[in-house]
């Protein structure tokens, strides 16, 4: 997925070209150890979605975003480069955007304490925006840590709940995606109506976003996903389509029997095999129509017709690639 492809606001473009120098800049100490450590993904890449969300919440690419706009932007990012630091050595992943993951470079600890200087300078950023930035950052992060302990307290548990995995993707997922919209809303001064818009929009693209990794984490081909399928599988990461597939009259015994441990490869292919063969993909499917119904809801009362087009586009390119029932 090309955001800028599906967006279609030129003018939001050109704001991500400006933004990216002060992402930059925002974690650059004057140490060369600890700026290698702390750019090292931003200058990896990456999609930049939260910055996107901010910045086009704030400007509905009508008009040049201004420095508030953008900084809105990189305290959002700063925060979700922070996670991925976190989550990384939780994971013990190596790669992460085709290179090394920090901690597979500098090690676990490095990666944490950097990862807590990354969320320091979010906070410091949204300090400067005012309180309203600052709380509502504050609330983004508790957000995130509710979902990650969700997360992990059942992990490898064949009794995951619907309600556990939507807790902890609303934390993880939902919660930063809606704050980034919401900082936008902050920064241009927007009316409390079109921040509660805004917001929602935000949540249900995250959730969106997040089911659809999910749903590919199963169908996809390793080529495709860049890891092998079924990852969180092994992990003991148990998603929205194992979550239903457990719950099949004909194959969940034999799936509770493959998990509840860290899988090697041939059983990892075998359980993945096993929710294909479920219809939780296509219940896990009919999942994202809701939040993408619930997101055109939320579109329909801001002003913008341009920006209501540009956010449809957006959360409906995440449903092109998943298959049709």
């Amino acid at each position: 997925m090309n955001p800028h492809e599906r967006l279609q606001l030129a003018l939001v473009e050109d704001d991500l070209a400006r933004l990216e120098t002060l992402l930059a800049e925002s974690v650059i100490f004057g140490d060369a150890y600890l700026d290698s450590v702390t750019t090292h993904l931003i200058y990896a890449g990456g999609k930049r979605l939260r910055p996107i969300l901010a910045v086009a919440s704030a400007t509905s690419g009508e008009r040049v975003a201004t420095t508030e706009d953008l900084l809105g932007g990189v305290a959002l990012e700063l925060m979700h480069l922070a996670s991925l630091y976190h989550d990384d050595v939780m994971d013990e992943a190596e790669v992460r955007r085709n290179v090394d993951s920090v901690n597979a470079r500098y090690g676990n600890l490095i990666a944490i304490v950097a990862g807590d200087y990354l969320m320091a300078r979010s906070a410091a950023i949204g300090a400067d925006l005012g309180t309203d930035v600052a709380g509502l950052l504050a609330r983004t992060l508790a957000a995130l840590t509710r979902g990650q302990v969700s997360e992990v307290r059942t992990a490898f548990s064949v009794e995951r709940t619907e309600d556990d995995y939507f807790s902890a993707i609303e934390g993880k997922t939902g919660a930063l995606m809606a704050s980034s919209c919401r900082v936008g809303a902050l920064t241009a001064k927007l009316p409390e109506s079109e921040r509660e818009a805004l917001t929602e929009f935000g949540r249900c693209f995250g959730m969106v976003y997040q089911l659809r990794d999910d749903i590919l984490d199963v169908i996809a081909t390793d080529n495709e996903l860049g890891k092998p399928a079924g990852q969180d599988l092994a992990e003991g990461i148990y998603n929205l389509p194992t979550i239903f597939a457990l719950r099949d009259g004909n194959v969940g015994e034999e799936l509770r029997g493959v998990l509840g441990a860290i899988l090697d490869d041939e059983d990892r292919e075998r359980a993945r095999k096993l929710v294909v063969a479920t219809d939780g993909i296509e219940r896990t499917i009919a999942s994202t129509q809701t939040y993408l119904a619930q997101s055109k809801v939320a579109l329909a009362s801001l002003p913008s017709a341009k920006l209501r087009d540009a956010f449809v586009s957006l959360i409906e390119s995440l449903l092109e690639d998943l298959p049709t029932y």
